[in-house]
């Protein structure tokens, strides 16, 4: 029997494969096409795109944005291509700004969603200042379990900065969570 995971992986790439077929939305389109891919579409496109920004400016102009399309191998009519350009082009500048075009492709968060990341967040914040930093997080997250701190090649600090990278902004990483 197929494990529980890869059925659900499965049902998802064909309501995806079926909802592609009448969207209407370019954005949808392209998040749909990029889901009939698995659970980690999105991600893959991301990196397709990033070896695709050809002078590194984190933006993509119509040629590279074309050309990801192409060689992630979505099976989309120049028209749409086109459509999901313009639409993603929100200030009409002729290139889309990565992180942007990367936000506006992510599936929205459902209320309970948001509503339990909230409360993740509330639970780290210990000062209650609306800044998850370092010290927040001793006595909420232990990190003598961290494969890096029990062989010794981490601090606590460092394990504890390490875990802030992955919700810190990409640009700025500063080591508080807003």
């Amino acid at each position: 029997a197929m494990a529980a995971t890869s059925r659900h992986e499965y049902e998802m790439k064909m309501k995806c494969k079926k909802a592609a077929a009448s969207s209407t939305d370019p954005i949808e389109l392209l998040r749909l096409k990029c889901l009939e891919r698995g659970a980690n579409g999105i991600k893959g496109l991301g990196r397709t795109f990033r070896i695709m920004d050809d002078d590194g400016n984190k933006k993509l102009d119509y040629r590279e944005f074309q050309k990801g399309i192409f060689d992630y191998g979505l099976d989309l009519e120049p028209e749409e291509i086109k459509d999901m350009f313009k639409k993603f082009d929100t200030d009409n500048s002729g290139t889309l700004d990565f992180d942007e075009f990367l936000k506006a492709l992510r599936p929205p968060m459902s209320k309970a969603r948001k509503s339990i990341i909230m409360k993740a967040f509330h639970k780290l914040d210990k000062s209650g200042d609306g800044i998850v930093t370092v010290d927040d997080l001793k006595g909420v997250y232990s990190a003598k379990q961290h494969p890096k701190f029990r062989n010794g090649e981490w601090t606590e600090e460092k394990v504890f900065l390490a875990f802030l990278t992955n919700f810190d902004s990409p640009d700025d990483p500063d080591g508080k969570v807003t």
